[in-house]
């Protein structure tokens, strides 16, 4: 099934700056940057993964999969996804579309810390593209503009039906 980039980034434009009262608000416990970016994710692909532990989904604060929130998880769910829900591989910033993730180190010797969604790919150039994020509100912010030591690029690639 194919991935709603537009719809991805039409969810982004409109809940940078705001939390979707649907969603447990996760910034004063870590972040709310891979929720919101699941959030995303979720409204260009209209499915969720229910597998117990290792699937991606949210039901509520206390039944949701650690792929929703966690930004190691998340990367982890979307590269080795067979099933349900979005697909999706690490690329070049080349291969970077609308709606897809970047994910940034900000110290080295750590985990990845943030999910920011691509909101514009512009011309493909860490100042040309265009994220939006929460934690770090923002919307159509320059990649450039983030103090990074690494990135990872995540293009979603289809959305498996259930």
């Amino acid at each position: 099934m194919e991935y709603n980039r537009a719809a991805a980034v039409a969810y982004a434009n409109e809940w940078a700056y705001r939390r979707n009262p649907e969603y447990f608000d996760f910034s004063d416990l870590g972040g709310n940057c891979t929720n919101f970016a699941s959030q995303c994710l979720y409204a260009g692909s209209g499915v969720m993964n229910y597998t117990p532990i290792y699937g991606w989904y949210y039901i509520s604060l206390n039944n949701r999969a650690p792929a929703w929130t966690g930004v190691d998880e998340l990367y982890r769910f979307l590269t080795t996804n067979r099933g349900a829900g979005p697909r999706g591989r690490v690329t070049g910033l080349d291969g970077i579309r609308d709606g897809d993730i970047i994910q940034l180190k900000f110290d080295e010797g750590t985990r990845f810390d943030h999910s920011p969604v691509v909101v514009d790919a512009g011309n493909n150039t860490p100042s040309g593209i265009l994220v939006a994020a929460n934690s770090y509100d923002a919307n159509c912010r320059p990649l450039s503009t983030y103090n990074y030591v690494d990135m990872r690029p995540i293009h979603i690639v289809d959305v498996g039906e259930q």
